[in-house]
């Protein structure tokens, strides 16, 4: 590092410490205590799941005409910016920091070199294991390209600052900083550096960014993961027949590979077991970073209780997994995988869909919010996130969805709606789909055995439109036809018709930008 970084004392610096250091010193200053497995469990205060409306975008000559602004990329004036910036490093300085240079993009064509600074040693154990870590040769000339300053004891004035309230995530595409203060969720970091991706590759490099886990089988077929968080993107990619490449976030280049963004996974810990989930079960060990888990005196952990969150955590580095690809890259996917948890129960189980439906349903992003989930909330509500990761995509989803789009149609790929949500009702009356029938759907369409599609092998959605099929092994054949689940028809087409009428309602805003192939990819009836 040069002498003085960012003009801050770097004798109170320490640098590249090892997680085992890191998790010590956590525990010395308070910080976190060690759950029975070994690993770090912390509490990320006030703050446990991103804070969407306190993300900004410094709006200036190289975003201005390119960022899709609104209510999810929120401008942000370069002036407060600066000035922010040095109140940020004005609390930081003389202060005990934790740098760690790190890069993302496992495909070295692609590479982000990244610095990041953190107040606290926790957060700093987190970048190590979701960043790629450099080797000690790589990091003998290590310059980096984006900074990240992570100051989660800073609170901001927003009357003075800018800011909407005391916490914020700000993303400089000029200076190549990411910003964050006010929170401890250690998400954000990561989110930051993915969503300066998610302008840079589409914008610079005619790559698409995509928030999806992937893996790959041993002939080399690779299969991707769309869903928003708690749809099954983590347990579903961790598959103990297939190699993971990554669990969040990947990039579809012009050589016809795909390559994660990270060096290690974050993964939702909500109803956690060994038997279900094992993979990811067995990486919660020491090194791995639990946040906002409760534990007894002994340093068990609940994984049911969500008392504190029901977003609780674990980060790992992907060397806590056997089964992964090396290097975390893969050729072009032969399946696609858009996943929702549809609280309605009204969607199939799984379906096949055709290029304008894939399109559709990318831009539209669904799955559902249930009860309990948030303050107010006492029914399914239907919760849209283009392109499956709205708050992270600062370009308009259509960008990303004609890029895909193309990408499709020339891999000659496969593309599945998977219901990881409710059957036989919405949620409060059916059951969640279980595990080892969605997991046996996958590897059915993995392995070829949903066969080619026909009237014998399909049946048509009379309200969706899209193919399910028959038959599928491992599953009873009733769980395939979501009406047959209900045992109530009039109830069930009522509840189908509410969520077309929502689908097409949030589909208004893309209308203009998308072509009627796409438009007719959409649910076609309507229901008043």
């Amino acid at each position: 590092m040069s002498q003085k970084e960012h003009r801050l004392n770097l004798d109170n610096m320490l640098y590249q410490m090892s997680p085992g250091k890191l998790q010590d010193l956590t525990l010395e200053k308070g910080m976190g205590k060690e759950a029975s497995s070994g690993a770090l469990a912390v509490n990320t205060g006030e703050f446990t799941g991103r804070s969407p409306m306190d993300r900004f975008i410094v709006k200036d000559e190289i975003t201005q005409d390119e960022i899709w602004w609104g209510n999810i990329n929120i401008p942000f004036e370069p002036e407060k910016f600066d000035k922010l910036h040095q109140k940020v490093l004005a609390y930081l300085d003389g202060k005990e920091l934790f740098v760690r240079d790190c890069y993302a993009c496992a495909d070295p064509n692609y590479r982000m070199n990244i610095r990041v600074i953190n107040e606290y040693p926790w957060s700093n154990m987190f970048v190590y294991n979701m960043f790629i870590r450099p080797s000690d040769e790589e990091l003998q000339n290590f310059e980096p390209e984006w900074k990240v300053i992570n100051a989660p004891g800073f609170m901001a004035d927003a009357k003075v600052d800018g800011t909407r309230q005391h916490n914020f995530a700000i993303l400089d595409f000029s200076k190549k900083i990411a910003l964050i203060g006010g929170t401890g969720y250690t998400g954000e970091i990561k989110k930051g550096i993915f969503s300066a991706l998610n302008f840079v590759l589409p914008v610079f490099r005619n790559t698409l960014p995509m928030h999806c886990s992937a893996n790959v089988g041993k002939e080399g077929d690779t299969a991707i993961f769309f869903g928003l968080s708690g749809t099954g993107k983590t347990t579903l990619s961790a598959d103990p027949y297939r190699k993971l490449i990554g669990d969040d976030e990947h990039g579809w280049n012009n050589e016809n590979a795909i390559f994660n963004f990270e060096g290690g996974c974050y993964a939702k810990v909500i109803n956690l077991s060994s038997e279900n989930e094992p993979e990811i079960f067995g990486a919660i060990k020491k090194g791995a970073l639990l946040e906002n888990v409760v534990m007894d005196e002994t340093g068990e952990v609940d994984f049911s209780d969500t008392s504190i969150t029901q977003n609780t955590r674990v980060s790992y580095p992907l060397y806590h997994i056997d089964n992964v690809q090396r290097p975390s890259m893969g050729q072009n996917p032969k399946n696609i995988f858009f996943l929702t948890a549809d609280a309605f129960g009204v969607l199939p189980p799984i379906s096949k869909l055709t290029p304008s439906q894939a399109a559709y349903h990318f831009i539209s992003g669904y799955t559902a919010k249930v009860a309990g989930t948030e303050a107010g909330v006492v029914e399914p509500i239907p919760s849209f996130s283009a392109c499956f990761g709205a708050p992270f995509m600062p370009l308009h989803p259509a960008r990303y969805a004609e890029m895909l789009s193309l990408k499709m149609q020339e891999a000659g790929v496969n593309v599945w709606l998977v219901n990881t949500g409710w059957t036989g009702g919405s949620y409060g009356i059916g059951t969640r789909m279980k595990l080892k029938y969605t997991k046996a759907m996958i590897h059915a369409a993995l392995n070829g055995d949903l066969g080619l599609y026909s009237y014998d092998t399909y049946h048509i959605h009379s309200v969706f439109g899209v193919a399910q099929p028959r038959e599928c092994p491992g599953v009873p054949t009733s769980v395939l036809s979501p009406r047959a689940t209900w045992n109530n028809d009039d109830a069930y087409y009522k509840t189908a018709f509410k969520l077309t009428n929502a689908f097409r309602e949030n589909f208004k805003k893309f209308e203009a930008f998308s072509s009627e192939e796409i438009r007719r990819g959409g649910p076609q009836r309507y229901a008043f």
